[in-house]
């Protein structure tokens, strides 16, 4: 993680970011993100570059705060420039989502239908997919936003609803989790 710490983050046109003793904010296209770095960590900016030193390299925790404040600062550059999107998959026969306002409601096989409502800086978008797994139907829910973690966390409380089905598949899943099914109960013939 040190050689990762010591890459600078290269800033953008469009972006403008404020360090302030140790909150720095990213402004860009597409929003405004804040965050206060650790203590023994320096953020410096020269040029069109963002450098994060620590203030003792013989320390651990610093060389690690280091890689982490590092990979913070790109994130947050990265959301205000371009936006992180999550991919889920809907599978089920049964199951459902529709998009009303900035809400979810999901009919997921329980005797009620599930609201999920979207914080503020979230999206959603929903769509039929082009293709069906395992002769189950297949919804594709995306969840947009310019904070990695929060677009991240939201992802998996809506994954949490309906967890995949070990045989059959059915539930909800990230778009690239690969599941492995079991094989059912076999009758004596």
């Amino acid at each position: 993680m040190a050689r990762y710490g010591k890459m600078p983050v290269n800033i953008p046109s469009g972006v403008d970011i404020k360090i302030e003793d140790r909150n720095i904010k990213v402004k860009g296209p597409k929003g405004e993100l804040s965050w206060i770095h650790p203590e023994g960590v320096r953020v410096i900016r020269e040029d069109n570059q963002i450098k994060v030193k620590i203030e003792n390299p013989k320390n651990k925790q610093q060389l690690a705060f280091q890689g982490l404040t590092r990979s913070l600062i790109n994130n947050m550059v990265t959301g205000v420039t371009l936006g992180f999107v999550k991919e889920l998959y809907l599978v089920g026969k049964t199951y459902s989502v529709q998009l009303r306002g900035n809400k979810l409601v999901m009919n997921l096989g329980y005797s009620h239908p599930v609201e999920f409502a979207a914080p503020a800086g979230i999206d959603f978008e929903v769509e039929p997919a082009p293709f069906s797994i395992s002769d189950q139907n297949v919804t594709i829910i995306r969840v947009k936003g310019i904070d990695k973690h929060l677009v991240g966390q939201i992802s998996a409380d809506i994954r949490k609803l309906r967890e995949p089905d070990n045989y059959k598949g059915k539930g909800i899943r990230y778009k690239n989790e690969r599941l492995i099914l079991k094989e059912g109960k076999k009758s004596k013939k």
